[in-house]
């Protein structure tokens, strides 16, 4: 493991205690949330202690669940370290990509039905105005993951891609996801959501990455060959496929 490791944080679902402990104690080169942050006031106000050039996030489901919520993340100062849709370059050269929220059938869910929208921009349009928030969508679809964001990520390349959802080695997983990373080059991808500490080492071969899923609150620190090392135990790591829905 590297001496400036890069630690994946389980859905925290408002809880920064351990995250804040691992900073002190290990001094990572950049700290990622999985999603489903839901501080209990301003991001940046939770994670002060923090150096903000460490910290990315993508959001999960639950931080649309209520107006405190989406302003305590969109409305914090690091509002602009969220890694949906984008790639970003880590202080070591790597490229770290995410994908935040979630497939939802009302938008978009591969697999089992088509895209009603193909973007935020047109499911807006068709949104109600009394319905829309902040200008745009309903507040819970600022979670929900369009096709026009998936593909324009899918163009890029990447080294490690987060996502909230699960790719396809897990029981409620995203063949997709695998389609994603493969056609961006990744090598390692990790997810949260589901609150299983997992990873796909049975398939590493067939799938041409390595996933990893991090558990509930849990902190795991993982390299670009697949080495993870438990930095906190998730909450329901004594489990096996608990849902995170």
């Amino acid at each position: 493991m590297n001496t400036q490791p890069i630690l994946f944080c389980g859905d925290p679902h408002g809880r920064f205690d351990h995250i804040l402990r691992a900073a002190e104690l290990l001094d990572p080169m950049a700290i990622v949330l999985l999603g489903d942050i839901e501080p209990e006031q301003p991001l940046h106000l939770e994670l002060a202690a923090i150096d903000p050039n460490k910290l990315w996030f993508i959001h999960g489901n639950h931080d649309t669940d209520s107006d405190q919520n989406w302003h305590h993340l969109w409305g914090s100062t690091l509002a602009e370290r969220n890694l949906h849709g984008r790639v970003v370059e880590l202080p070591n050269g790597l490229k770290l990509a995410g994908l935040g929220g979630v497939f939802r059938e009302s938008v978009w869910y591969p697999g089992h039905s088509d895209a009603r929208f193909e973007s935020r921009s047109s499911h807006a349009r068709s949104t109600p105005r009394q319905d829309r928030w902040q200008g745009g969508v309903h507040r819970k679809h600022w979670s929900s993951i369009y096709p026009e964001e998936f593909k324009a990520l899918a163009t890029q390349r990447a080294d490690i891609l987060v996502t909230h959802e699960a790719p396809g080695y897990h029981p409620n997983g995203f063949e997709i996801l695998d389609e994603l990373a493969r056609s961006m080059g990744v090598k390692v991808s990790v997810h949260g959501h589901q609150h299983d500490r997992m990873d796909s080492s049975h398939r590493w071969v067939q799938q041409g990455f390595k996933s990893f899923g991090v558990g509930l609150c849990g902190i795991t620190a993982i390299d670009l060959d697949g080495h993870a090392e438990v930095i906190f135990s998730g909450d329901l790591d004594h489990q096996s496929h608990s849902s995170g829905a």
